[in-house]
């Protein structure tokens, strides 16, 4: 099962628990306001597809109604495999087409997002901007002239690495740590020329600072943790933290099993993490990747099986980091479900937090950084 399929499968009802330390998941009101900033997610995914005859995918009224009522309002989801293997380029090319066509059967509720222009258009009609990203390099195949072509195609996020090492670079889980290769350099300059978002996710420790030192515009992180917090691999130490944000880019924190060394996290460890990047990075320089589906998991024997399935073809391939486990899902307790947005602003505002600084990092800062790197 690659990414795609599960994040497609995987999100149902979700299954949001009561919490020691905040209190009941909130059920947010019926209808969000039609004034508030705008909500992204840097790493994400669109669920709420149901499949008609023919193989097209159209969404369902309960995805209507989360796009309508600005649950969400712009994703940025994966497109190509991850990881070393054979066809990377083609396969990169079939997904973009697969999406193209998903925007092209549901064309008053999503919307293809190709400059910075587009993602307020988007919401002023009524509908979620999707934005194309790759999650690893190995879709240019050696070639950084790739670049160009799937920048041209909408893919306005790409990132080097994903866990293990490849053409570009070491991912966060090679030993080595042996940071960027000639190649890695090269297409750092590619990506920057075409005015695509360089994404330093899943990198290892050199990797993220000589790609955040080499890099002309400013970088993203779009999906990570905090290292000092919690000492797993896919989590970023304080200093290329503070780096990315010197160099204007945003830190994105996921709402991933790695925000705790074992277990499934709390919201109490999302909170964590997103206050202390605000205090390295500053509140400018903060968002949400959540690396997860828009309605969040149902937790029952079918998605169990299907977790279990998932993680141990990630075990096999040889990019299962520490901290994912079988029976951890890929997701914040309290927060699985659509109105994790919308309930999270409200914890973080009984934590002192002004509107202003929430909108920041549920899209604001996003939204801005993504209009200096593509233009208006």
């Amino acid at each position: 099962m690659d990414r795609r399929q599960f994040l497609i499968a995987a999100g149902a009802a979700g299954a949001a628990l009561s919490l020691p330390g905040l209190g009941k998941a909130q059920v947010a009101p019926a209808r969000a306001r039609k004034d508030r900033a705008i909500r992204v997610d840097a790493q994400g995914g669109i669920d709420g597809l149901d499949e008609k005859p023919g193989g097209k995918l159209v969404a369902n009224q309960k995805l209507i109604d989360a796009i309508r009522d600005r649950r969400i309002d712009v994703v940025a989801l994966t497109v190509g495999q991850v990881g070393n293997g054979p066809d990377r380029f083609r396969g990169a090319a079939e997904e973009i087409a697969f999406w193209d066509s998903v925007i092209a059967e549901n064309p008053t509720v999503l919307a293809k997002i190709d400059k910075a222009a587009d993602i307020r258009a988007a919401v002023a009609a009524g509908k979620a901007g999707l934005i194309y990203d790759f999650q690893d390099a190995t879709p240019h195949e050696a070639e950084t002239a790739h670049v160009a072509t799937f920048a041209a195609l909408g893919v306005k996020v790409m990132q080097l690495t994903y866990n293990k090492r490849n053409l570009a670079g070491d991912g966060c889980l090679e030993r080595s740590n042996a940071g960027l290769s000639d190649f890695g350099r090269e297409l750092v300059a590619k990506i920057e020329e075409s005015k695509v978002l360089l994404d330093l996710s899943h990198s290892g420790q050199r990797t993220i600072a000589e790609g955040i030192e080499a890099a002309k515009r400013p970088p993203a992180i779009t999906h990570s943790g905090c290292r000092s917090l919690v000492d797993l691999p896919r989590n970023t130490f304080d200093a290329e933290m503070r780096a990315l944000a010197d160099k204007g880019g945003v830190f994105g924190i996921y709402l991933m099993p790695f925000l705790r060394i074992k277990g499934q996290p709390q919201r109490e460890d999302l909170i964590r993490h997103i206050e202390h990047a605000v205090q390295i990075c500053g509140e400018d320089h903060v968002g949400l990747g959540t690396d997860g589906p828009l309605f969040g998991y149902e937790i029952n024997d079918e998605s169990r099986k299907r977790q279990r399935e998932f993680f141990e073809d990630r075990k096999k391939r040889g990019i299962a980091a520490p901290g994912e486990a079988a029976d951890v899902f890929n997701m914040v307790e309290g927060y699985n479900d659509v109105y994790r947005y919308d309930n999270l602003a409200s914890d973080l505002k009984r934590r002192g937090w002004s509107s202003a600084r929430v909108d920041k990092v549920l899209g604001d800062n996003f939204v801005r950084l993504y209009g200096e790197v593509w233009g208006a």
